[in-house]
């Protein structure tokens, strides 16, 4: 829940920020049937926001677009 309210409080349109989400858990939902990891348990949706919030928090897990 803190990280879903740190997410949505950094982004400057909730919308925008809630479609980010799903379209990542979507993708991340299809890149489970074909590569099953370990990390079966966790909702996709749920990684979705973990990942994204760990973006904000260390920016550098992800280089430069």
């Amino acid at each position: 829940m803190y990280r879903a309210e740190d997410l949505i409080s950094a982004a400057s349109n909730r919308y925008r920020i809630t479609v980010q989400v799903a379209n990542r858990a979507k993708r991340r939902r299809y890149e489970d049937f074909d590569n099953p990891s370990e990390d079966v348990m966790m909702k996709p949706v749920l990684r979705a926001i973990i990942e994204m919030s760990d973006e904000l928090t260390q920016p550098e897990i992800i280089g430069e677009l």
